[in-house]
């Protein structure tokens, strides 16, 4: 739900209210690598965000849902160049990930868990009855 009064937020929401009983899922960080461990898109945020978003999206079919259904997100972006988080976010909009009843919080961080890495998501989803 986006809050009357507030400033409306771009592509997510304020709240998402889960009704209970519902079957949660939370996922932790999907990161940039592929199957092998090797960094994907090394010093591309936009690149490493496709692949991120690649990788949340096998977790999340693995618990039974999908993107549209994640009602809370945070994306880390290690970077000290504030375009770089605009750049990530563009993807992140551009995917399933934004579609339902969707929180987010956006990070610039220091550093990620990886050599190379600048992109991470975190999230929580329902799984559909």
């Amino acid at each position: 739900m986006t809050v009357t009064g507030l400033l409306p937020p771009p592509g997510y929401a304020h709240a998402a209210v889960v009704e209970a009983g519902e079957r949660l899922v939370f996922l932790a960080g999907a990161v940039p690598m592929d199957t092998d461990g090797r960094l994907v898109g090394e010093g591309d945020p936009a690149a490493q965000t496709r692949q991120v978003l690649t990788n949340l999206t096998a977790a999340l079919r693995a618990a039974g849902t999908d993107l549209p259904h994640v009602i809370a997100s945070t994306v880390y972006v290690a970077t000290t160049d504030h375009a770089d988080l605009p750049t990530v976010w563009d993807v992140v909009r551009a995917s399933g990930l934004s579609d339902g009843p969707h929180t987010s919080t956006l990070l610039g961080v220091t550093v990620l868990g990886y050599p190379g890495q600048l992109v991470e998501i975190t999230a929580t989803a329902v799984v559909p009855a």
